[in-house]
Order: C-alpha cells, then sequence, then structure tokens
C-alpha cells in the first residue's frame, strides 16, 4: 500500500493499492491504442485540448493546491503558484507548438531534404515529490501536444496529486490513455521499462536513482532524459546589489523548505562584502515565518517526511564539527526544521561536499571572482547557477566558466517553458522544456527527396 501523510499534522491523508501486473498491462495497452489515436489526430485538435487543460488547472488552482500541500508541505500560496505555472506552461506550447514541430529544410544534393520531428509512443515518468504537479507537467505538456502518450509512476507520498494530474487529462477530451498515473514500486519498474511499447524514460530525481534508471533504460536500449541533483552556486561579487542578491539568495534557498534541486545552496561572497551580506541574510531569516502551511502569514512550511529531516540534522550537525559556525537555527521537530545559517563553510565540509535538501544555507568566502568562480565548480552536481553583478558584461564572460546547464545572472534559478532546463555532469544529461526539451523524446527523421 501506499500511504499519503500530511508533513504538519503526521496525519494519514489516504492509502492506494498498487496496480497489479494486470492493471499495468491494461494501461500500457491503452496507452498505446492512445498514441495511435493521436496520430490521427490534428494538432489543432490537440492544441484545443490543451487549452482545456489550462482552464481546468485555473479555474482549480486552490483545491489542486490544498492536495499539494496536505501531501508533501509547502505552503499553500506557493502550491496555488505551482498549479498556476503549469497551467501557463499549457498555454504557452498550445501557442508555440506548431513552430516548435514544424520540418526543418536543410540544403543538400537532394531535390529536397529536411528534419522531420515525430512522436514515438509512450514516455515512462519518474517524478519527484517536491514539485508535485510542476515536474508532471513540464513533461507532460509538450510530449502530449507532439503526439506522444504518458505513463507516470510518481513519488508514493503523492499518489494523490498523481490521480489529481490523470483526472485533469481525463476531463479535458484527449483520448482515454493518453495521460495514466501508475502506482507501482521502484523495484517493479524494469517490465514497464522493458515493454517495446515503451519508447523513453525520463527521471526527475536523486543522483543514485538516475543512475539505477540509466542502467535499467540502457539495458533496453531506451532514451532516456535525467535531471538529477544539484548543489548549486549562488555567487555575489562585490560590485553586486547587496540587498537584491540577500533577498533572492533566501528566497532560493527557503522556497519550498529548501526542497529544490535548483535551490540556492552554497552562497559565494566575494570576501569585502561577506559581513554586510552575512548581516542582510540573517535579517530575512529571522523573519520567516515557520508553521502550518495552510495559514496565510506562514511563508515556510515542513519538509516532506521526517527522515528527510533527520538526514539533514545530521548533514548540519558534520558541518558544525568540521568547523563551520551556526549562525541561526539548527533546531527540527517531526518535519518542521528551522531555517538555519552556518558561516566559515569551506569546500572540505559536507555542507560543501553533499547536496543539502532543506533549509540550510551556507556562506563561502571568495578572495575575488576567479576564486568564487573556482569554488562554483567545486562539485560533481552541475544544474543550475547564479551570479550576482552590476558589470554585466564581465558577468557574461563569467558564465562561460561556470560549469551548469543554467546560469542566471541577478536573478533567482528556474525552470520556464520558454528556455531549455537540466544539468551536467552528476546532475543529469538532456533537456525539458522549449524546443530542445519537446524534441527529446520525439524521431528526429532525416527525410531526403531525389528526383
Amino acid at each position: 500500500m501506499f500511504t499519503s501523510i500530511n508533513p504538519f499534522t503526521q496525519e494519514t491523508i489516504a492509502t492506494y493499492a498498487p496496480h497489479t501486473k494486470a492493471e499495468i498491462e491494461h494501461k500500457l495497452l491503452t496507452g498505446e491504442r492512445a498514441y495511435r489515436t493521436l496520430l490521427q489526430t490534428s494538432l489543432d485538435q490537440r492544441r484545443e485540448w490543451m487549452m482545456q487543460v489550462a482552464a481546468s488547472l485555473k479555474k482549480n488552482a486552490t483545491e489542486h493546491a490544498r492536495i499539494i500541500t496536505q501531501e508533501m508541505g509547502k505552503t499553500l500560496k506557493e502550491a496555488k503558484a505551482e498549479v498556476l505555472k503549469c497551467a501557463g506552461t499549457a498555454e504557452y506550447f498550445a501557442e508555440n507548438i506548431a513552430a516548435i514541430l514544424q520540418p526543418r529544410p536543410i540544403q543538400s544534393d537532394a531535390y529536397k531534404s529536411y528534419v522531420s520531428y515525430e512522436p514515438k509512443g509512450i514516455i515512462l515518468a519518474i517524478m519527484p515529490w517536491n514539485f508535485p504537479y510542476w515536474q508532471v507537467f513540464r513533461f507532460a505538456i509538450p510530449n502530449i501536444l507532439a503526439g506522444n502518450t504518458g505513463l507516470l509512476k510518481h513519488a508514493s507520498n503523492v499518489s494523490g496529486c498523481s490521480l489529481a494530474i490523470e483526472k485533469v487529462f481525463m476531463e479535458s477530451g484527449f483520448p482515454e490513455g493518453t495521460f495514466q498515473s501508475l502506482l507501482v514500486s521502484s523495484q517493479d519498474l524494469e517490465p514497464i521499462v522493458a515493454d517495446p511499447r515503451v519508447q523513453g524514460v525520463t527521471l526527475t530525481g536523486s543522483t543514485p536513482a538516475g543512475k539505477s534508471v540509466a542502467a535499467l533504460a540502457g539495458k533496453y536500449l531506451k532514451k532516456t532524459v535525467l535531471e538529477l541533483g544539484g548543489s548549486d552556486p549562488f555567487i555575489v561579487l562585490k560590485d553586486a546589489d547587496l540587498e537584491a542578491a540577500a533577498r533572492t539568495a533566501v528566497q532560493g534557498r527557503m522556497q519550498n523548505a529548501g526542497q529544490s534541486c535548483i535551490a540556492a545552496k552554497r552562497w559565494i561572497v566575494e570576501e569585502e562584502i561577506v559581513p554586510a551580506f552575512t548581516a542582510e541574510v540573517r535579517r530575512l531569516l529571522e523573519n520567516l515565518q515557520q508553521g502550518d502551511p495552510m495559514a496565510e502569514a506562514t511563508n515556510m512550511g515542513p519538509m516532506a517526511r521526517p527522515d528527510l529531516a533527520v538526514e539533514l540534522g545530521k548533514q548540519l550537525q558534520q558541518t558544525i564539527s568540521e568547523g563551520a559556525k551556526l549562525e541561526l537555527g539548527g533546531t527540527y521537530e517531526g518535519c518542521n526544521f528551522a531555517p538555519t545559517l552556518l558561516t566559515g563553510v569551506t569546500s572540505s565540509m559536507t555542507a560543501f561536499r553533499e547536496e543539502t535538501f532543506g533549509p540550510v544555507a551556507v556562506i563561502i568566502t571568495a578572495a575575488n571572482e576567479d576564486e568564487a568562480i573556482a569554488l562554483a565548480n567545486e562539485t560533481d552536481f552541475g544544474l543550475g547557477s547564479a551570479l550576482w553583478t552590476s558589470d554585466l558584461d564581465k558577468a557574461a564572460r563569467l558564465a562561460t566558466r561556470i560549469e551548469s546547464g543554467n546560469v542566471f545572472i541577478n536573478a533567482m534559478v528556474r525552470s520556464d517553458a520558454r528556455l531549455p532546463f537540466g544539468g551536467v555532469k552528476q546532475s543529469g544529461y538532456g533537456r525539458e522544456l522549449s524546443l530542445e526539451g519537446t524534441h527529446e523524446f520525439l524521431n528526429i527523421k532525416t527525410i531526403y527527396i531525389q528526383q
């Protein structure tokens, strides 16, 4: 059984029975049938159905947000914003999918040659609990518009979210089986990945999970896209707008109780401004209101599970034992982990070397911009990064030296439907969103015509 537990109250919300082998086979059969139907469906019709998805999400945003908050603990405000972001992304792709799928002509010695972008079938998505709607919709929207169908294996603690998303697609006009929720354990995935009707696998999650899925998919020659862990640097140079940088650093680290792959996990600050930056972020952290995520005044809810808080607590204590200074916070009860600030963190310490998935901020001192870039790159991860400076020409030059899939200048790292999103190194490969992400699970077919 899969159990959904409210992280703030620890009350059981619901239990769900896993799907049987017969039910899984029916879903694969239905998903393949829906794919064949979509092949015969006009792009305009698919766009119309996707606009219905957007309208449904907007109309029922608060209801969906409540499901998110109850199952994984983010504030109701954050949850509603997540739902509305999904709706906006559905609208964006519905408006732009024709251009994204437009065949690309190529000059050759043929009478005519071009690249065609064509759907392939069922795509299996393995998705995490931290953004239980956004991670799913950002995969599903472009793929379904392009003609693929989706099969979702969601994190077991957000099964309610998974089923609610399935219902949105079912009620928006898409053929039965276009998007289906699959309630199975990770250890039961191999037969599904191996099935010839499944044409690709996308995963957002931890690096160990990504390695496991990549090995499994490789065994059966299935295309994968992996968006994995991160230890994102947030670089603040001495000529930056300090107040704006501090405000964004706190937001980027503490949103969703710090449970984000692209959270600002390592604040790398030029030495000259460390005291002023530390004072400002401490002031902002002290003003955060942690508590009931359903309450309007709350701006940081609990972590998603007690074991996650315990693990973060161990990383915190290990870092302190290695010489870091605890400036603020450091306590937790159940899933409620106080906003925490560490200073004096160096590259040899746990909070620098490991991904910390929760509300722990660390300040690392850099002597100059060159050392700041070197510290930013001194990690196995490479998902997002932020750079703060008033010199935009310098920022553009330094951005090319940062080893990550995304560099945001004077802004918070985030995913955006208009921009490709993904990482390098141990943060995975492939891209989601934009043109590049849409093409990942399509047959990029060469058409060569000779007179």
